[in-house]
């Protein structure tokens, strides 16, 4: 499983010009399935952006998790995390994991960190929609999760 997090002061989803979900400060994470992943890398994944400790605390260093500042997460499924583009300049989705089975991954990522959440808001995008996401990127901090430690 792969995620592209970045910290935010406010993100949201629109599907066809309808804002679907929305956060104020917290975490951006766009997340793929790649062929082969299951319940190792869905909880791998869950708890490193549940974990993430990349803001900041009174000294001005990047030591804070989502919940210690009290913020919120927005998921965002996106198969082209998979894109491969070391053989042209065409991705290649062949890494992506079926649309049925990245569907049940996502939603099993979605609980692993509502589970975790405990009170703090935690809003989706929705699979296999074309959608707008807007992001106001603070720092800007992005980290890149992958739960095969491929990077």
């Amino acid at each position: 499983m792969r995620a592209v997090v970045q910290r935010v002061s406010c993100a949201s989803v629109s599907v066809q010009s309808e804002i679907i979900a929305e956060i104020g400060k917290g975490l951006l994470a766009y997340v793929g399935a790649m062929r082969g992943d299951g319940a190792a890398d869905v909880a791998y994944t869950a708890s490193k952006i549940f974990g993430l400790r990349i803001f900041e605390d009174e000294d001005g260093r990047m030591a804070r998790s989502v919940a210690e500042v009290g913020g919120a997460i927005l998921l965002v499924p996106q198969f082209t995390l998979l894109g491969d583009v070391r053989r042209g300049r065409r991705p290649s989705f062949d890494e992506a994991e079926a649309p049925e089975r990245a569907r049940i991954l996502f939603e099993e990522l979605v609980q692993a960190i509502r589970s975790e959440a405990g009170c703090l808001l935690v809003q989706t995008g929705r699979f296999r929609e074309e959608m707008t996401v807007r992001a106001a990127v603070d720092g800007p901090v992005t980290i890149l999760i992958d739960s095969r430690r491929t990077f």
